[in-house]
């Protein structure tokens, strides 16, 4: 099954090329422009990793993290800024954020870090799917309720 992305930023350019170079290597690749956008998307799809930029108009990305965890806690969110600072990386970590790059960002490190927040995603939903079938065998009436 192909991971499924959702590349959120204002800087269109930058948003297809990646779009491009991610789609090539098998990805399923979506695209938002800005964070309300993503958040919408988000209402109405399962992705499994969300490649967001730091600042943009309107909804700044730290905003936009802390909507997307609240929707769906365990979509694993990569933040990707030109302006980093320090702070900001420490704020998107402690609101959930797998990881932090600064722009521009070579493809293999930004791939790498797509696949190790893939990977602990896909942990956490089979110890959560592990968890239920134990509830269902131990209480098969559970299933009912």
């Amino acid at each position: 099954m192909q991971t499924r992305i959702l590349i959120v930023d204002d800087e269109k350019e930058f948003v297809q090329t990646l779009s491009e170079r991610l789609s090539i290597r098998n990805y399923s690749v979506n695209t938002a422009f800005s964070g309300e956008g993503a958040i919408e998307k988000i209402k109405k799809y399962n992705f499994d990793v969300v490649i967001l930029d730091v600042a943009m108009p309107g909804m700044s990305g730290i905003d936009a993290l802390r909507e997307i965890k609240k929707l769906k806690p365990l979509t694993a969110v990569i933040m990707l800024t030109g302006q980093a600072t320090v702070e900001t990386a420490i704020e998107g970590m402690k609101l959930g954020a797998d990881d932090f790059l600064q722009k521009p960002c070579e493809t293999e490190d930004l791939l790498s870090k797509i696949d190790k927040a893939y990977e602990r995603k896909a942990e956490h939903d089979e110890r959560i799917r592990e968890a239920k079938v134990k509830q269902i065998i131990s209480s098969p009436m559970s299933v009912l309720k």
